[in-house]
């Protein structure tokens, strides 16, 4: 149920193989990324023959989208003569930060108001996760627009349930974090899960190393992040959670931990393949590819339980 099919192993009992569809979407992806960056034409080539070169390798070794986005992150930098952890989407992601957050008091009034601020709040984290460049096209990313429209989008796979269940029983809980300006939104949410659950201890993680729109600790650390709950680095250099190559400390977390929340559709494409009940991944799905894979219509939320999942009711939530 994710871009992956199953073919190669992966050093964690799963097996892999980049579809066709997003063999063509990382193509374009290292087009827009070296637009982005103000490469030149024969510039662009290199980073459009990276992407092209690492494909070609995933044929036969187990390689993912993210390990596509990095090396061509790394072309891209090179080709920039830029120190290695150079950020190519830092005003972009300031921009979402910056506006996610002015729209972040309205909605927080709307929670404390509405009749079930648990569920509202799950809607706008997971509404947030449009905020997304590995998706989307920033060129074609009206970010006013999305945020606006936020509550008018329903979850069409919603395990509810079986969330609060867990979320009940359990004393530590991992998130793990995707882009900017949906981090501001995520915020929001745990707050209302403080609120219901205040003996629960939270621990949020953000990627190493700065990769598209993801959020890095300093992102997190520039909204708040870590005036919420403690934060820490995955170790991730990619747009989701290849888990053989994060840090020692957060494997060693994510095995420990009660309750795991997974945002986005990176960390679901990295993490839903061996994934086991504790965890549960909120995301928008963004493509019709992925559509298909999950089950779950185009552009509609989803709140997911991992290994032997129940089917989840559809769910509007209205004031």
């Amino acid at each position: 149920m994710t871009n992956l099919d199953m073919t190669t192993e992966l050093n964690n009992n799963c097996t892999i193989k980049i579809s066709p569809c997003c063999r063509k979407c990382s193509i374009q992806q290292a087009k827009v990324a070296s637009s982005f960056a103000g490469l030149n034409e024969n510039q662009t080539q290199k980073a459009i023959k990276k992407a092209e070169d690492v494909l070609e390798e995933s044929k036969h070794k187990p390689l993912l989208v993210q390990h596509v986005v990095r090396r061509v992150a790394d072309t891209i930098i090179e080709e920039k003569g830029l120190p290695p952890f150079h950020d190519i989407y830092r005003d972009v992601k300031e921009i979402s930060n910056n506006l996610a957050q002015k729209f972040s008091p309205r909605l927080s009034e709307k929670l404390k108001s509405h009749k079930n601020p648990f569920e509202f709040g799950l809607q706008l984290a997971a509404a947030g996760n449009i905020i997304d460049f590995g998706a989307k096209d920033y060129r074609d990313f009206n970010l006013e627009h999305e945020l606006n429209n936020m509550e008018n989008t329903s979850f069409d796979h919603y395990d509810i349930d079986t969330l609060k269940l867990s979320l009940s029983r359990a004393s530590h809980m991992l998130l793990i974090c995707d882009n900017c300006g949906e981090i501001v939104f995520d915020m929001l949410l745990l707050d209302v899960i403080k609120e219901h659950y205040p003996d629960l201890k939270i621990t949020a993680a953000f990627r190493d190393k700065p990769v598209l729109n993801d959020a890095t600790v300093n992102d997190a650390r520039a909204v708040g992040f870590d005036k919420i709950v403690p934060i820490m680095s995955s170790g991730s250099l990619y747009p989701g959670t290849v888990l053989p190559e994060t840090s020692a400390e957060f494997k060693k977390l994510y095995d420990s931990v009660d309750i795991i929340l997974s945002k986005g559709q990176g960390n679901f494409e990295t993490l839903l393949p061996g994934s086991d009940e504790r965890i549960f991944f909120i995301l928008k799905i963004k493509c019709d590819y992925m559509a298909d894979l999950s089950g779950v219509k185009c552009d509609s939320l989803v709140l997911m339980q991992g290994g032997n999942r129940p089917s989840g009711r559809n769910k509007d939530i209205s004031e």
